[in-house]
Protein backbone atom coordinates (compact mmCIF):
# COMPACT_ATOMS: atom_id res chain seq x y z
CA UNK A 1 0.00 0.00 0.00
CA UNK A 2 0.75 3.34 -0.76
CA UNK A 3 1.54 5.79 2.54
CA UNK A 4 -0.56 9.23 2.01
CA UNK A 5 1.15 12.06 3.31
CA UNK A 6 -0.89 14.66 5.92
CA UNK A 7 -2.47 17.17 3.24
CA UNK A 8 -1.69 20.78 4.54
CA UNK A 9 -4.49 22.31 5.82
CA UNK A 10 -7.42 22.97 3.55
CA UNK A 11 -6.67 20.27 1.34
CA UNK A 12 -8.32 16.56 0.62
CA UNK A 13 -6.64 13.80 1.07
CA UNK A 14 -4.95 12.62 -2.05
CA UNK A 15 -4.47 9.26 -3.75
CA UNK A 16 -2.34 7.33 -6.06
CA UNK A 17 -5.84 5.68 -7.63
CA UNK A 18 -5.36 8.49 -10.53
CA UNK A 19 -1.65 6.98 -12.05
CA UNK A 20 -2.52 3.54 -11.43
CA UNK A 21 -4.94 2.99 -14.38
CA UNK A 22 -3.49 3.58 -17.93
CA UNK A 23 -0.40 6.47 -17.51
CA UNK A 24 1.79 7.85 -20.09
CA UNK A 25 5.23 8.69 -18.39
CA UNK A 26 7.52 11.11 -19.45
CA UNK A 27 11.02 11.33 -18.91
CA UNK A 28 14.10 12.61 -20.67
CA UNK A 29 16.50 9.85 -20.46
CA UNK A 30 16.93 6.14 -19.72
CA UNK A 31 17.05 5.25 -15.89
CA UNK A 32 15.11 8.58 -14.85
CA UNK A 33 12.26 6.13 -14.64
CA UNK A 34 13.55 3.16 -12.92
CA UNK A 35 15.24 5.90 -10.30
CA UNK A 36 11.74 8.15 -9.91
CA UNK A 37 9.26 5.62 -10.29
CA UNK A 38 10.59 2.14 -10.76
CA UNK A 39 7.97 0.72 -7.67
CA UNK A 40 5.33 3.22 -9.40
CA UNK A 41 5.75 1.45 -12.47
CA UNK A 42 4.95 -2.01 -11.13
CA UNK A 43 2.01 -1.15 -9.66
CA UNK A 44 0.38 0.64 -12.27
CA UNK A 45 -1.91 -1.93 -14.88
CA UNK A 46 -1.08 -0.31 -18.29
CA UNK A 47 1.96 1.95 -18.11
CA UNK A 48 3.75 3.78 -21.25
CA UNK A 49 7.36 5.38 -21.15
CA UNK A 50 8.73 7.78 -23.31
CA UNK A 51 12.08 8.84 -23.41
CA UNK A 52 11.99 12.53 -24.72
CA UNK A 53 16.08 12.51 -25.80
CA UNK A 54 18.31 10.08 -27.44
CA UNK A 55 19.95 10.00 -24.12
CA UNK A 56 23.46 10.95 -25.63
CA UNK A 57 24.94 14.03 -25.37
CA UNK A 58 26.78 16.00 -27.56
CA UNK A 59 30.06 16.06 -25.56
CA UNK A 60 32.83 13.00 -25.74
CA UNK A 61 32.89 13.31 -21.95
CA UNK A 62 30.10 11.21 -21.65
CA UNK A 63 30.45 8.50 -24.46
CA UNK A 64 34.55 8.75 -25.39
CA UNK A 65 34.85 5.36 -22.92
CA UNK A 66 32.34 3.43 -25.32
CA UNK A 67 34.35 3.94 -28.38
CA UNK A 68 31.83 6.46 -30.21
CA UNK A 69 28.37 8.20 -29.50
CA UNK A 70 26.71 5.88 -31.29
CA UNK A 71 27.71 2.91 -29.50
CA UNK A 72 26.76 4.48 -26.17
CA UNK A 73 23.13 4.94 -28.03
CA UNK A 74 22.95 1.57 -28.93
CA UNK A 75 23.77 0.78 -24.99
CA UNK A 76 21.41 3.01 -23.25
CA UNK A 77 18.82 1.72 -25.25
CA UNK A 78 19.46 -1.86 -24.21
CA UNK A 79 19.70 -0.74 -21.24
CA UNK A 80 16.31 1.18 -20.82
CA UNK A 81 14.05 -2.00 -22.66
CA UNK A 82 15.49 -4.83 -20.23
CA UNK A 83 14.93 -2.61 -17.42
CA UNK A 84 11.49 -1.66 -18.27
CA UNK A 85 10.74 -5.33 -19.22
CA UNK A 86 11.68 -5.98 -15.89
CA UNK A 87 9.31 -3.85 -14.12
CA UNK A 88 6.16 -4.85 -16.70
CA UNK A 89 6.29 -2.09 -18.65
CA UNK A 90 3.68 -2.07 -21.52
CA UNK A 91 4.99 0.37 -24.26
CA UNK A 92 8.45 2.15 -24.35
CA UNK A 93 9.16 4.82 -27.41
CA UNK A 94 12.01 7.26 -27.91
CA UNK A 95 11.10 10.23 -29.33
CA UNK A 96 14.29 10.29 -31.04
CA UNK A 97 13.79 6.50 -32.91
CA UNK A 98 16.92 4.70 -33.13
CA UNK A 99 19.60 7.14 -35.39
CA UNK A 100 21.69 9.59 -33.89
CA UNK A 101 20.79 12.49 -37.05
CA UNK A 102 17.83 12.81 -34.26
CA UNK A 103 16.95 16.53 -33.45
CA UNK A 104 16.32 15.30 -29.60
CA UNK A 105 19.93 15.40 -27.85
CA UNK A 106 20.48 14.66 -24.54
CA UNK A 107 21.22 18.15 -22.77
CA UNK A 108 19.29 20.19 -25.55
CA UNK A 109 15.70 19.13 -25.51
CA UNK A 110 15.22 22.86 -25.04
CA UNK A 111 16.41 23.55 -28.63
CA UNK A 112 13.74 21.50 -30.15
CA UNK A 113 10.28 22.03 -27.96
CA UNK A 114 7.62 22.04 -30.55
CA UNK A 115 8.98 18.98 -32.77
CA UNK A 116 8.71 17.36 -29.09
CA UNK A 117 5.57 18.47 -28.67
CA UNK A 118 4.23 17.60 -31.64
CA UNK A 119 5.52 13.95 -31.40
CA UNK A 120 3.93 13.38 -27.52
CA UNK A 121 0.78 14.31 -29.27
CA UNK A 122 1.22 11.37 -31.44
CA UNK A 123 2.02 9.16 -28.67
CA UNK A 124 -1.36 10.53 -26.88
CA UNK A 125 -3.32 9.75 -29.45
CA UNK A 126 -1.72 6.49 -29.79
CA UNK A 127 -1.91 5.57 -26.12
CA UNK A 128 -4.74 7.40 -24.97
CA UNK A 129 -3.55 7.85 -21.23
CA UNK A 130 -5.81 8.81 -18.54
CA UNK A 131 -2.64 10.10 -16.26
CA UNK A 132 0.81 12.01 -16.91
CA UNK A 133 3.68 11.09 -14.76
CA UNK A 134 6.77 13.33 -15.55
CA UNK A 135 9.65 15.17 -13.78
CA UNK A 136 9.32 18.31 -11.32
CA UNK A 137 10.44 21.55 -12.32
CA UNK A 138 13.71 22.03 -10.06
CA UNK A 139 16.03 23.05 -12.16
CA UNK A 140 18.62 19.81 -11.64
CA UNK A 141 18.80 18.77 -15.54
CA UNK A 142 17.76 21.02 -18.19
CA UNK A 143 16.27 17.96 -19.89
CA UNK A 144 13.95 17.03 -17.06
CA UNK A 145 12.92 20.81 -16.39
CA UNK A 146 11.65 20.40 -20.53
CA UNK A 147 9.28 17.61 -19.30
CA UNK A 148 8.18 18.96 -17.00
CA UNK A 149 7.13 22.22 -19.31
CA UNK A 150 6.15 19.49 -21.90
CA UNK A 151 4.11 17.55 -19.67
CA UNK A 152 2.08 20.53 -18.62
CA UNK A 153 1.55 21.90 -21.96
CA UNK A 154 0.13 18.43 -22.86
CA UNK A 155 -2.50 18.28 -19.75
CA UNK A 156 -3.67 21.50 -20.64
CA UNK A 157 -3.88 20.46 -24.04
CA UNK A 158 -5.65 17.17 -23.29
CA UNK A 159 -7.28 17.86 -20.04
CA UNK A 160 -5.61 14.77 -18.63
CA UNK A 161 -4.07 15.50 -15.12
CA UNK A 162 -0.70 15.97 -14.73
CA UNK A 163 1.38 14.59 -11.37
CA UNK A 164 4.95 14.55 -11.17
CA UNK A 165 8.04 13.55 -9.35
CA UNK A 166 11.40 14.88 -7.79
CA UNK A 167 14.23 13.05 -9.46
CA UNK A 168 17.46 15.82 -7.75
CA UNK A 169 18.27 19.65 -7.61
CA UNK A 170 20.89 21.75 -5.70
CA UNK A 171 19.90 23.44 -2.64
CA UNK A 172 21.00 26.73 -0.96
CA UNK A 173 24.02 25.16 0.15
CA UNK A 174 25.01 23.72 -2.74
CA UNK A 175 24.42 20.17 -1.88
CA UNK A 176 22.78 18.08 -3.98
CA UNK A 177 19.22 16.83 -2.83
CA UNK A 178 18.17 13.82 -4.65
CA UNK A 179 14.09 12.34 -4.95
CA UNK A 180 13.22 15.23 -2.67
CA UNK A 181 10.63 18.06 -3.70
CA UNK A 182 12.09 21.59 -3.43
CA UNK A 183 8.51 22.15 -1.28
CA UNK A 184 6.15 21.42 0.47
CA UNK A 185 2.59 21.57 -0.68
CA UNK A 186 0.99 19.07 1.20
CA UNK A 187 -0.62 16.91 -1.73
CA UNK A 188 2.52 14.73 -1.51
CA UNK A 189 2.00 10.84 -1.99
CA UNK A 190 5.13 8.57 -1.04
CA UNK A 191 5.56 5.17 -1.92
CA UNK A 192 7.79 2.74 0.28
CA UNK A 193 8.10 0.10 -1.88
CA UNK A 194 6.98 -4.03 -1.11
CA UNK A 195 10.20 -6.48 -0.46
CA UNK A 196 9.52 -7.82 -4.21
CA UNK A 197 9.02 -4.18 -5.65
CA UNK A 198 12.10 -3.16 -3.83
CA UNK A 199 13.86 -6.00 -5.58
CA UNK A 200 12.74 -5.37 -8.98
CA UNK A 201 13.39 -1.96 -8.61
CA UNK A 202 17.17 -2.63 -7.92
CA UNK A 203 17.36 -4.76 -10.38
CA UNK A 204 16.22 -2.17 -12.59
CA UNK A 205 18.83 0.02 -11.47
CA UNK A 206 21.35 -2.47 -11.98
CA UNK A 207 20.77 -2.53 -15.32
CA UNK A 208 22.00 0.47 -15.80
CA UNK A 209 25.74 -0.28 -16.14
CA UNK A 210 26.62 2.67 -18.64
CA UNK A 211 25.92 4.96 -15.53
CA UNK A 212 28.84 4.62 -12.88
CA UNK A 213 27.23 7.57 -11.18
CA UNK A 214 23.20 6.29 -10.99
CA UNK A 215 23.01 4.66 -7.33
CA UNK A 216 24.29 8.29 -6.11
CA UNK A 217 20.79 9.57 -6.89
CA UNK A 218 18.48 7.34 -5.42
CA UNK A 219 16.85 7.72 -2.24
CA UNK A 220 17.83 5.95 0.67
CA UNK A 221 15.16 3.38 0.96
CA UNK A 222 13.99 3.85 -2.62
CA UNK A 223 10.93 5.65 -1.13
CA UNK A 224 9.58 7.53 -4.21
CA UNK A 225 7.35 10.38 -3.80
CA UNK A 226 4.29 11.72 -6.47
CA UNK A 227 2.33 14.83 -5.95
CA UNK A 228 -0.50 16.24 -8.44
CA UNK A 229 1.78 18.96 -10.71
CA UNK A 230 1.43 22.38 -8.97
CA UNK A 231 0.95 25.45 -11.57
CA UNK A 232 4.53 26.67 -12.65
CA UNK A 233 5.24 29.84 -13.73
CA UNK A 234 7.70 28.53 -16.62
CA UNK A 235 8.60 32.02 -17.43
CA UNK A 236 10.91 32.16 -14.35
CA UNK A 237 13.52 29.82 -13.29
CA UNK A 238 12.43 26.95 -10.44
CA UNK A 239 14.49 28.96 -7.64
CA UNK A 240 16.43 31.64 -7.41
CA UNK A 241 19.29 29.94 -6.20
CA UNK A 242 22.16 28.57 -8.29
CA UNK A 243 20.59 25.74 -10.64
CA UNK A 244 22.28 22.14 -10.54
CA UNK A 245 23.28 22.38 -14.36
CA UNK A 246 24.78 25.88 -14.23
CA UNK A 247 26.74 24.88 -10.84
CA UNK A 248 28.26 22.08 -13.44
CA UNK A 249 28.99 24.41 -15.87
CA UNK A 250 26.93 22.47 -18.84
CA UNK A 251 26.28 25.23 -21.90
CA UNK A 252 22.64 26.77 -21.02
CA UNK A 253 21.19 28.82 -18.01
CA UNK A 254 17.83 28.68 -16.40
CA UNK A 255 17.41 31.97 -18.30
CA UNK A 256 17.37 30.20 -21.62
CA UNK A 257 15.77 27.43 -20.89
CA UNK A 258 12.84 30.18 -19.53
CA UNK A 259 12.99 32.01 -22.55
CA UNK A 260 12.51 28.54 -24.64
CA UNK A 261 9.11 28.15 -22.62
CA UNK A 262 8.43 32.10 -23.73
CA UNK A 263 8.94 31.51 -27.31
CA UNK A 264 7.27 28.13 -27.75
CA UNK A 265 4.17 29.98 -25.74
CA UNK A 266 4.43 32.45 -28.13
CA UNK A 267 3.99 30.17 -31.23
CA UNK A 268 1.36 28.02 -30.01
CA UNK A 269 -2.19 30.01 -29.54
CA UNK A 270 -3.81 27.47 -28.14
CA UNK A 271 -1.52 27.43 -25.05
CA UNK A 272 -1.27 31.47 -24.21
CA UNK A 273 -2.24 31.23 -20.72
CA UNK A 274 0.33 28.10 -19.88
CA UNK A 275 3.24 30.65 -18.62
CA UNK A 276 1.25 33.01 -16.66
CA UNK A 277 0.43 30.26 -14.32
CA UNK A 278 0.80 30.79 -10.81
CA UNK A 279 1.56 34.56 -11.10
CA UNK A 280 0.52 34.85 -7.54
CA UNK A 281 3.92 33.07 -6.30
CA UNK A 282 5.90 35.28 -8.33
CA UNK A 283 4.74 38.83 -7.65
Amino acid sequence: MATIMVPAEGQGSVSLEQILARTLVIVAHPDDESVSCGALLQRIATSAVVFCTDATPESPYFWKPFYSREAYQNLRRTEAFKALKMGGVSKLEFLAGSTLDSPFHDQFLYRVLPQAMQALDRVLVEFRPNAIVAPAYEGGHPDHDCCSFLANALGRKSGIPVWEMPLYHRCTTGSLVCQFFLDWRGTEVEIAPEPHELAVKKQMIDVYQSQTSVWDFVRPGMVETFRPQPEYDYRRPPHLGLLNYEAWQWPMTGDDLCNAFKAFEEETPDLQTILARAANRTL
